[in-house]
Formats: structure tokens, sequence, C-alpha cells
């Protein structure tokens, strides 16, 4: 083989593998997009949930900014429970301007042993102005069976306030909303086994190529233990199913703690989500834009009206005049039209939106334009 022959089967090699890196190239920077993750913080594992709480209960201690005589469950309430007590009232002899009849809510984490505290929410039920200053009376927190399984008390926290004086009012965040960190505790436990043959892992966000990559990276980590071929295997984009070897039947928290220290890259889906209420566009970095020209320009017309008083010459017979004079005034910016090229990142969108002069309210309406258009490749999402 002559030199000339082998410099150019080199320069052949070199030409084709450089072929192959252009290529790629555009995938490669967009998968390089999305970050490394632990397993453990986009999933869950199936049956490990939390479980939601809620009671009924009474707030005192109001400075007269609790429920009026016209919300009549917090009078026969506060009736009911001085009864408790071995005071026998009617309801037409309680005044309840200083009592709130309230909802309490709360979420029993997994796992949760009795004794455990957990933070609950307090929402008024009734015509209350302010929780500010009031304390919850002991109240059960009942699951939707009907059993109790923690019960909360305590002084609220509104983190506001509520001022009225004669007509006027000041008034800060929520004044009928209060929390109570750490103001229920936990009476009874959830029964929650692991299955120690397998487990289902959930994604919290539906994606295949992230269910792929979880199934990917498990089967990585426990290839070197004998007789097992492939412990995972993602069944849709949302599960994966994991079987658990023999050597950690007994220890089945060591494997999982194992699979959720694990990184992988989660996939991204093209998305834009749009809240037209405050304006807000939120892009991911793999959204995509045919080519596409965008025009953006606006007409102001403005109508003013005078009035003008004419008056009448001295010692004429004339009489004195008031006429309107209109004036129309029409302005329309520059219009701008905006070529985006093929293949354009969210990037050159932003950039193109920007140089046209485009606020976020008007990016919404140009991005809803183009998604009609069939030029934008990406799922839109209202909020």
């Amino acid at each position: 083989m002559t030199f000339a022959y082998r410099l150019r089967y080199l320069f052949q090699h070199i030409l084709f593998l450089l072929i192959i890196l252009l290529a790629t190239l555009p995938a490669f920077a967009l998968t390089t997009q999305d970050p490394l993750v632990s397993i453990g913080d986009i999933t869950r594992i199936e049956g490990v949930r939390y479980n939601q709480l809620s009671g009924f209960g009474l707030v005192f201690g109001l400075a007269g900014t609790g429920d009026s005589s016209r919300f009549q469950p917090t009078i026969q309430s506060n009736a009911n429970l001085l009864k408790h007590f071995g005071i026998n009232v009617t309801p037409d002899q309680v005044r309840a301007r200083n009592v709130a009849a309230v909802v309490v809510t709360a979420k029993l984490p997994p796992f949760a042993q009795p004794g455990d505290t957990i933070d609950i929410t307090v929402s008024s039920i009734g015509d209350a102005r302010s929780l500010q200053g009031g304390t919850l009376f002991m109240t059960p927190l009942k699951a939707p069976n009907g059993d109790v399984y923690a019960v909360a008390q305590g002084p609220l926290s509104i983190g506001g306030f509520n001022v009225r004086q004669g007509g006027n009012q000041v008034r800060q965040n929520h004044p009928t909303v209060a929390r109570i960190p750490n103001g229920a505790i936990v009476e009874r436990s959830v029964d929650m086994e692991l299955n120690n043959e397998e487990l289902t892992f959930i994604l919290e966000q539906n994606n295949f190529e992230t269910a792929n990559f979880v199934a990917m990276a498990i089967n990585q980590q426990f290839q070197f233990i004998p007789g097992v071929d492939k412990l995972a295997r993602a069944i849709n984009a949302r599960e994966i199913e994991v079987t658990v070897p023999d050597e950690y039947r007994n220890n089945v928290v060591d494997f999982i703690a194992k699979i959720n220290n694990l990184q992988v890259r989660a996939g991204t889906e093209a998305r834009i989500i749009i809240n037209e209420r405050t304006g807000t566009v939120v892009f991911t970095h793999n959204v995509r834009i045919s080519t596409v020209s965008v025009s953006h320009g606006n007409l102001t017309v403005t109508i003013t009206s005078r009035e003008n008083v004419s008056q009448p010459e001295p010692f004429t017979d004339g009489e004195t005049e008031v006429t309107t004079e209109t004036e129309i005034q029409v302005e329309e910016e520059e219009q701008h039209m905006m070529v985006i090229p093929r293949n354009a990142r969210i990037s050159d969108l932003v950039a193109a939106l920007n140089a046209i002069g485009a606020s976020p309210r008007d990016i919404i309406g140009i991005i809803q334009a183009i998604k009609r258009a069939g030029a934008l490749h990406a799922r839109v999402e209202l909020i």
C-alpha cells in the first residue's frame, strides 16, 4: 500500500467521522441542556403516598373579627362545646363575634408514626373578617373513611393583618387563612409495606425518554449481580417496574436508596406555558419553529373634545354660545417584519420577539398565531 493511498484512506475516514459529528451535534447540544438528576428526585414508589386529612373546628380569642350571629353553625357549635364542659346554654344566648368556624386540612406523610407532628392549614368558612390572634381548639382530623389520624390545636399564624377603623380599612395578605407549623399530632399510622419482590417507580412527569433512561441506569448499576439479566423495564411513559434481587429481599430500603442515588438525564418535552392573567410565558429549551415571518405594529387613535365659548361683540344682539371642537389624531408605530429561520431555537425566537419590541402580552398573541400557522413545534398550555 503506497503512502498516497494510505493518506487518502485516512482522509476519507476523518471526513466520514466529521460528517457523523456534524450530523449528531444538534442532538448532542439539545441533550446537554437536560440536567443530570437523581432518580429519587423525579420518581416515587407506588403505594408510598401522602393522605389527606380534614376536620371542622372553632377558633377562639378573636378581637371582634369572628363570625357574626347570622352564621348559625358557629353559634350551634359554640353552644354544643359549652355543654360538653357542663355549661348549659341555648344558641340564642351565644354571641360569637370572638369565635370563628373553620375547616382544618393537613397532609399525612407516608410512614408517619404516632407522636409525629404535621403542619396544618386553617380556613374560615363563615363571615369572619380575620383570624389574627386566634387559637384553634382541639380538632380531630379524619381521613375520607372517617377514622381519626391526627388531632390539631394551637395558636394561628396568618402572616398578615386586617385593620378597620371607622370607614377605613388596611389589609395585608389573606387574614382568613392561617397555618400552624407542627400544629397536629399524629395519633394513628397508615399501614404501608414495601414489596420485597417487585417495586414500581412512578415518574413525576410523563416522559418516555426519561423512563427509558431510568430503566437503563438501574440495569447498568446492577448488571454484575449473578443470575440477573435486567432488573428494570419501562412499562410506559410513567412507570418503571424493578425486580428486587434475592440478595436485597431482606433489605429493600438499601436497594431503594441505591436506586434513588443514581444519576439520569431527564428528558424534557417541548412545551410553552402561558399565564394570560400575569403575562408570564415559560419556554423549554427544545422548542423549535419552522421558517416564519412575524409582523408587529400598533395603531393608536386619539379623539379629543374641547369646549369653546363664543362671546358676541359689545352692544350687539348676539348671544353667548358654547361650541365643541373635536380633534382626531392617528398614530401608527413603525411596523417591523422579522423572519425567523427554520429550526430556530428558543433563544432565536425570544431575540426576534424582543427585536420587534414585543411585550410579554404581545408575545402571547404572537406565539398563539405561530402555533395556529403550524410553524411552532411544541405543546402550548394555558394556565
